[in-house]
């Protein structure tokens, strides 16, 4: 049997590549002589870099710039054929602190590594949006390439109360002839019930109070960097302008157009050919829930795998989406490593339990099994 494992990271336990192995490890205990391709993956989130590495070859660059809150971090640029791809988690992502501080979080490190993508020579720049900790709407970025305002842009959303004029015309001018793509891992709007502090804000530490006023002054920005019409305010209002807290927004300004992120690198790891050429499809995350309908790894591998009429199946830590929803995105089962052994058990020793937990899966699966 020919398998494909094609997981993303399971959020702040394992890399996709990590959880790739963990996946692999298990399935060969039950069954040694099944062929199994791994293809770590990824929506645009963390590990953006690193799978488009592999699968693209190029150079890797690495810059310092400042982090969410200030600290210095260190951020990995891949160049590969005049094109630079950056991962915005990499400047603020939800790793770099603890505890969280979404009022104050800043996205001014990603703003950074796209002047210094420029800077290098890059005639492209594709970004990669997702696991952020930051909900400022982009400000930060924009202040780091040259934006000004009659309040601080590089705080956090919580700085932007009461903004009334927003400058991005510097910004603009240093990007002047750049390709800029936004690869996005959700195709949410910045503002309203379905938008970016809404949906993601209690992840980010926002709580039900904050969320409101936190929402209210990112419109108050959109009307100060755009004006107040809704024809002047459409690009608020955009498929991925919530992504990352804004940050879609933000680099739509400046003349980004938006791509899948996980789409873009099926392309890159050709997951459609080698769909194809297996017979089972294997993906999963950290959370298997409904967000995961909306531009996540398992969503776009499951799509890959029914196009090619192969069946696909999902490993998680959590699975939170019934039989219903599974079959409605493709998946023909979901399988968690919490209902085997516990949540906490699963955050402990995830990769262990990850392995376990694809053996026995394995057993179900693998034509081994019925031997």
């Amino acid at each position: 049997m020919r398998v494909l494992v094609a997981p993303d990271a399971f959020g702040g336990t394992l890399s996709a590549p990590e959880a790739a192995r963990a996946i692999a490890e298990g399935w060969h205990r039950h069954a040694p002589d099944d062929v199994l391709t791994v293809a770590a993956m990824s929506d645009g989130g963390p590990g953006f870099v690193d799978v488009l590495h592999a699968a693209l070859g190029g150079e890797l660059a690495v810059v310092t710039v400042r982090g969410p809150v200030g600290t210095e971090v260190p951020v990995t640029v891949l160049h590969a054929d005049g094109t630079a791809y950056v991962e915005s988690a990499q400047a603020c992502g939800l790793h770099l602190l603890d505890p969280l501080d979404p009022l104050h979080a800043s996205t001014y490190g990603v703003g950074q590594v796209v002047a210094e993508a420029v800077a290098a020579g890059a005639g492209r720049v594709v970004v990669g949006l997702g696991g952020s900790a930051t909900n400022d709407g982009g400000a930060g970025l924009l202040a780091a390439l040259g934006a000004t305002a009659d309040v601080p842009l590089d705080a956090g959303p919580d700085a932007l109360a009461g903004v009334t004029r927003v400058d991005v015309t510097a910004a603009r001018e240093r990007l002047a002839g750049v390709d800029l793509v936004i690869a996005s891992d959700v195709d949410l709007a910045l503002l309203g019930m379905f938008g970016a502090t809404k949906t993601f804000g209690p992840q980010k530490g926002l709580t039900e109070e904050q969320i409101l006023r936190v929402d209210g002054i990112l419109d108050g920005f959109v009307g100060a960097v755009c004006g107040p019409t809704p024809a002047e305010r459409r690009v608020a209002d955009a498929k991925g302008a919530g992504a990352a807290g804004g940050l879609g927004f933000a680099l739509m300004l400046l003349g980004g157009s938006v791509v899948s992120g996980i789409d873009l690198v099926a392309e890159a790891v050709g997951l459609t050919r080698q769909a194809v050429d297996h017979d089972l499809v294997v993906t999963g995350e950290g959370t298997y829930d409904f967000s995961s309908r909306a531009g996540k790894v398992v969503f776009g591998v499951a799509s890959v795998a029914r196009e090619a009429a192969r069946p696909c199946i999902v490993l998680a830590g959590q699975v939170q989406v019934g039989s219903r929803e599974m079959r409605a995105m493709g998946v023909e089962s979901a399988y968690s490593v919490a209902e085997r052994v516990g949540v906490e058990a699963s955050m402990s020793k995830p990769y262990a339990h990850l392995a376990d937990l694809s053996a026995r899966v394995a057993r179900t699966w693998s034509p081994r099994s019925q031997a």
